[in-house]
């Protein structure tokens, strides 16, 4: 199978990566085929996009068929003009047919079957309805399916026609398939009635599987980031710069491409769409390729300019024509741009540095030029001065100095990504190494804060030969990007061997450093390698000058303390952390104050810090910080049983991660639902959100959240009445370095008790109670004390002696506000008590269990609880008759979301889940409900 234009497979047989989606809905079309009726598809996308590798997939899945015909036609420019080219193409193979069509439908198709026969031409009507006729009948011998590629390129009068079969392909097995770029041509009037499946950019996860394929399994992070940023998921992108890549530029001796190949299928491709452009229409996609920031303003100022000769050809480039609104509206009805909230962007799909590469030398210059003018007319210097930047080729030092001014007032203002771009285009003017490569840091750093960690990486590349002096800095801000969206082992072992070599002056910079080291190996869970940092730490007593680096060393110790057992030794320390964190207006120290209140057992406190530190983020700018701060808001409101506000703050961290490119921290809070999930008894939802989360954990390594991770699924299993599974799960995490975070583990004893006693295992679990008791009797706090009472009280044989330490949890879950952990409490001894014959005593801690778990929206509980109470003969009321009784918390709430109009797009984006997710919940949903399509789930709900 060869490659083509929008083609992402490659000369040996690759594997469609990230179109799972829609090679089903192909599958369900060609299924009807199957099944003697017809259907139509239009694969809609951007040039490169893999409309051709779908149709290759289907045709390849037809074929697998004896039966099957395959018809095939493609759209090429040469032929664009050619009345029935794309037609004759398609028809070849069938002109022994002709002679079945009736009488009249055969002179209509005469024309086409014969170009040399005197006849007069039909009427269209004629004309397409004999072309249906004929491949109805060519159907209904065989199955038949008409692929049609680059229907975009197709002559009109063809592609009308076959739109016309396709809106009526279901009376026979015949199915019609198009794959189409919709820019610029009429492709998309012709194919609107045509159920299209659009592709969108695929996500770096399917884009590193791309690269996998073409490049091995080791292709260094440095080299994927690069290629990630530079191809924004377009799958030609990636397989052409993955086809540029040099044994040199994978070892790391050179630099990944940083740029398309200008004479490749893609650039060829976007070079012939913007020709298919009016030229007004054209120049206004180019000024949007070259300014992210483009606003209809700027463009209203641009169109306002007097005509200035250019300095090269000294022709004068037609400004007023250009930039109007009439220009802008073409511009967005072809599809090349899009216009939202007054800013200008190409298209979705179309790597922006495929039209820059498309663009001639003139047509840049002209537009930078012209981009200029505008700002400078609109007393915009800074954009002023980076076209101006942009049309200079030699140093220019000056210039440079004008533009570090401008990175530095955008970077006072928080607009981080207009400082990145003022920074990087000073470093290419520097005279000197020294500046370049400042510059260049200072780019990646910006690059890191407004969330484009590829960027950061390339522009650290790009530093790193000249960093002399700037080293330390530069791998410590490689090793934050490593710890957030890479692996936290690597970042870790970095970041400490830079510590280590820090002049004992630089305080500052070391404590960041190891603090950043340390927070790698807890991420990673490691550990002993946390333990090790530790001691280096210890050796700065430097730290202690600062009330900001004495933190760092008072945490260390405390952690260190921690996960060596050493409670009594970490509490000081700990509460110190607190204090100082407490004092302290930085996110940083704020978040590691709330995780030392954390580990102190104090949500409150955990709560207010974690989010203060998100505050002090937002005020300065720094949100690269507020991910890694709302883990601990989302982990105090779970500690204090408050599952509405850790849903709340999971979610949020989990957009602001997803949009700063912080992966890792995506699934840190994946992980955080997923446990949340658990303990509400949504297996379903459980298992979705790890799903999710599994990648990362694996590929990455990251051991604290793998652990979660672990634990969560173990909830799971205990709510399913599965405990065997549950304890294998509590055994796994004391076996590998994925799953081995050791507090996690200390935190998960109370579940992995509950799971050993039901399995019989009393003598494990009692060893495990008496480490967890040493934790919460010093540091754990008041609520881990209640569930070392609660463990006790599992493992006691004598009724009297477990009733007492029941009753005493209860009592301390109600003075640490932990409503869930009360409530499950309760459940627990109830179900003791009605054993035991006591069904009074256990009617009254069921009826407040009962409230609680429903409150918490744990449906799963409550519905346990409650038949607990039927159990000891408390009458209870009929379930209501309403749809969403029968449904999960997740599964309802999708079913309203439906019921109310939205879309499973809709869905997604409102819930954040994949659309994957939303599809596999609505068919557990008709499932449960007995129904078989949104409409009538809507007028369940009405």
């Amino acid at each position: 199978m060869t490659q083509r234009d929008g083609d992402i497979l490659g000369t040996r047989r690759m594997p469609l990566r990230g179109r799972e989606r829609e090679l089903a809905a192909l599958e369900d079309v060609l299924d009807r085929d199957a099944k003697g009726r017809g259907g139509a598809a239009a694969i809609a996308g951007a040039p490169g996009s893999g409309a051709t590798s779908l149709l290759d997939a289907a045709a390849e899945r037809a074929m697998s068929s004896d039966d099957v015909r395959v018809l095939r036609t493609r759209g090429t420019p040469a032929e664009s003009t050619l009345p029935y080219a794309g037609l004759h193409q398609l028809l070849l193979p069938l002109g022994d047919l002709a002679v079945r069509v009736p009488e009249r439908h055969r002179a209509a198709l005469l024309p086409l079957l014969d170009p040399a026969a005197d006849v007069d031409p039909p009427s269209t009507l004629a004309f397409h309805s004999a072309l249906h006729a004929l491949l109805v009948a060519a159907a209904r011998e065989r199955p038949t399916l008409c692929r049609v590629d680059a229907a975009h390129d197709l002559d009109s009068a063809s592609l009308d026609a076959l739109a016309f079969v396709a809106r009526r392909s279901d009376v026979a097995p015949l199915v019609v398939l198009f794959a189409t770029d919709l820019v610029g041509t009429g492709a998309a009037e012709a194919l609107a009635a045509v159920p299209r499946l659009r592709l969108d950019p695929v996500d770096d996860s399917t884009a590193k599987h791309i690269l996998t394929d073409r490049l091995g399994p080791a292709v260094p992070h440095e080299v994927s980031s690069g290629i990630l940023d530079v191809a924004e998921g377009n799958p030609l992108a990636l397989v052409e710069l993955a086809a540029c890549v040099t044994p040199a530029e994978l070892s790391g001796i050179d630099p990944p491409p940083s740029t398309l190949p200008a004479d490749g299928r893609l650039c060829h491709a976007v070079r012939r769409t913007l020709a298919r452009l009016p030229t007004a229409t054209r120049l206004l996609v180019c000024l949007a390729a070259l300014d992210e920031r483009l606003d209809v303003s700027t463009l209203e100022a641009v169109a306002a300019l007097e005509p200035e000769p250019d300095e090269t050809s000294g022709a004068e480039p037609d400004v007023g024509a250009m930039a109007t609104t009439h220009a802008l509206d073409d511009a967005v009805r072809t599809g090349m741009v899009m216009l939202t909230n007054d800013i200008v962007r190409i298209r979705t799909g179309v790597p922006r540095g495929a039209v820059v590469a498309a663009m001639n030398t003139a047509e840049r210059r002209q537009a930078h030029q012209l981009l200029a003018r505008a700002a400078e007319a609109t007393a915009d210097r800074a954009r002023s001065l980076w076209h101006r930047a942009a049309c200079v080729r030699a140093p220019d030092p000056a210039l440079a100095t004008e533009l570090d001014v401008v990175a530095d007032l955008a970077r006072q203002a928080h607009r981080h990504g207009d400082a990145a771009s003022a920074s990087e285009r000073a470093a290419t003017l520097s005279g000197n190494d020294a500046d370049q490569a400042r510059r260049l840091l200072a780019a990646a750093s910006d690059h890191w804060a407004s969330g484009h960690p590829h960027r950061a990486r390339t522009a650290l590349r790009r530093a790193r030969p000249m960093a002399r002096g700037v080293d330390s800095a530069a791998t410590l801000l490689a090793g934050e990007i490593e710890l957030r969206s890479g692996n936290p082992a690597s970042a870790a072992a970095d970041l400490l061997r830079t510590a280590r070599q820090l002049n004992r002056a630089d305080t500052g910079l070391a404590a960041t450093t190891f603090l950043l080291a340390g927070e790698a190996s807890c991420v990673a869970g490691d550990d002993d390698r946390y333990c090790a940092t530790a001691l280096d730490v210890a050796r700065w007593r430097e730290l202690y000058r600062q009330p900001a680096t004495r933190l760092v060393l008072e945490h260390f110790v405390a952690m260190s303390a921690t996960f060596n057992g050493h409670h009594t030794k970490a509490e000081g320390p700990l509460r110190n952390v607190v204090r100082l964190g407490d004092e302290i207006a930085d996110p940083t120290a704020k978040t590691l104050a709330g995780q030392a209140a954390f580990t102190l057992g104090d949500a409150a406190a955990t709560r207010d810090l974690a989010l203060g530190a998100v505050a002090c983020a937002h005020a300065t700018g720094d949100l690269a910080r507020a991910p890694w701060a709302l883990v601990y808001a989302a982990l105090a409101a779970l500690l204090s049983g408050e599952h509405a506000p850790a849903i709340s703050s999971a979610m949020e961290g989990l957009r602001l991660a997803e949009s700063l490119g912080q992966p890792n921290c995506v699934v840190d809070h994946l992980t955080i639902l997923a446990m949340l999930a658990a303990l509400r008894g949504d297996r379903e939802t459980t298992r979705l959100r790890l799903d999710d989360a599994a990648s990362g954990v694996i590929e990455r390594g990251l051991g604290r959240p793998g652990s979660l991770a672990s634990w969560a699924a173990a909830c799971a299993d205990l709510a399913s009445d599965r405990p065997a599974d549950a304890l294998h799960r509590f055994h796994r995490m004391n076996t590998g370095p994925t799953w081995s975070f050791s507090p996690i583990r200390v935190m998960a004893t109370p579940h992995y008790v509950e799971a050993a006693v039901r399995c019989g295992e009393q003598r494990t679990a009692a060893r495990a109670v008496t480490h967890f008791e040493r934790w919460a009797g010093t540091t754990g706090g008041p609520a881990r004390v209640a569930l070392a009472h609660r463990c006790r009280g599992l493992l006691a044989e004598h009724p009297g002696e477990a009733h007492d330490h029941f009753t005493e949890a209860i009592r301390l879950h109600r003075g640490a506000g932990a409503s869930y952990d009360l409530a499950y409490t309760e459940l627990l001894l109830a179900t003791r008590l009605r054993r035991h014959r006591k069904p009074r005593q256990a009617r009254e801690l069921l009826i407040e269990a009962t409230q609680i778990f429903d409150d918490l929206d744990a449906h799963h509980w409550r519905d346990h609880a409650r038949r607990e109470l039927r159990s000891c003969g408390y009458p209870m009321e009929q379930p209501s008759g309403h749809p969403g009784r029968e449904l999960t918390s997740q599964q309802a709430r999708i079913a309203e979301l439906v019921a109310e109009g939205a879309t499973n797009r809709e869905i997604a984006a409102t819930l954040y889940i994949s659309h994957r997710t939303v599809d596999h919940h609505l068919r557990n949903i008709f499932e449960r409900l007995g129904i078989r399509s949104r409409v009538e789930l809507a007028a369940l709900y009405r």
